[in-house]
């Protein structure tokens, strides 16, 4: 598979993409999102929200779908990863909604959508 250099960026230098530019911030289409990298699906439509954080933001993950490191420094932040190919995806944060209290916080580029037929 080929990857864009932005991608590659993100998806294994686990950079960020810049806030409010993300192709998906505003997507309100039905579906799933898949890992850019492996197509493992992530996340659903019905679990995305306006978290207002500038990124695709989400408050519950598929089952199995993700990992999680608590990163060093101190920020303090948990990355989050792809389970299956394990590509940088963003960060959780426990500042979402009810009913998880979590924030899936990814980069657009991380990810692919396949809209609901």
């Amino acid at each position: 598979m080929t990857i864009t250099e932005e991608q590659k960026r993100i998806l294994i230098n686990k950079e960020t993409e810049i806030a409010f530019t993300g192709k998906y911030l505003y997507n309100k289409e039905r579906g799933g999102y898949l890992c850019a990298l492996c197509g493992n699906k992530l996340f659903s439509s019905k679990t995305k929200y306006d978290s207002g954080s500038g990124w695709p933001s989400f408050y519950k993950a598929e089952k199995n779908k993700i990992k999680e490191e608590k990163e060093k420094g101190f920020l303090g932040r948990t990355e989050i990863m792809c389970s299956k190919c394990g590509s940088h995806l963003g960060h959780i944060f426990k500042d979402g909604p009810k009913p998880t209290g979590l924030r899936y916080c990814v980069n657009s580029v991380a990810l692919n959508f396949k809209r609901k037929k």
